[in-house]
């Protein structure tokens, strides 16, 4: 069962992961070994967790790679539902 409207993976990282730390995005990128402007969009929702992402966080957090991005479909999912009214599809159903 799908989550009703999931936070962005990059607010999860946020509240969960850098806050209880006390880690700044740069202190965290720099973790990470990815740029601070990458993690920055991540973190304000411009940009989603890739699967490389997915295995640095895992590796950082000691979590798993599939959770960030089991976290990143479901969200992925539901903004695309939201807009799959407008959506023109034929049924190509067999009779």
């Amino acid at each position: 069962m799908r989550m009703h409207n999931p936070p962005h993976p990059g607010e999860i990282l946020r509240e969960l992961c850098l806050e209880p730390l006390g880690l700044s995005v740069t202190e965290a990128a720099r973790a990470l070994g990815v740029a601070r402007k990458t993690l920055s969009a991540i973190l304000n929702g411009r940009s989603g967790i890739s699967p490389e992402m997915a295995i640095r966080l895992g590796k950082a957090f000691s979590t798993s790679p599939e959770s960030w991005l089991n976290q990143q479909v479901q969200y992925d999912l539901w903004q695309a539902e939201q807009r799959s009214p407008n959506l023109q599809v034929k049924n190509l159903v067999a009779a």
